[in-house]
């Protein structure tokens, strides 16, 4: 059962961007349209402290175009 895209796919990716996701494209189930859709993707992570911040961490790295940050403690 294939579900609908929840985001569209951004307009291109730079050489920079290509480069830096080369691994993530040859993946059969991201490739280049899945990697557009991450780019223009956004993410409200609620809480950044042991959990929150390494999952911010690895989302930036996978290429989320936004994220959004809600702490209530001071960090």
């Amino acid at each position: 059962m294939s579900l609908p895209p929840l985001v569209e796919p951004a307009a291109e990716l730079t050489v920079d961007e290509v480069r830096r996701y080369s691994r993530h494209l040859i993946i059969p189930d991201v490739g280049m349209d899945g990697q557009k859709r991450l780019k223009n993707a956004k993410v409200l992570c609620v809480g950044a402290g042991g959990l929150g911040s390494p999952a911010l961490m690895y989302l930036a790295a996978a290429g989320v175009g936004t994220l959004g940050i809600v702490e209530f403690d001071e960090v």
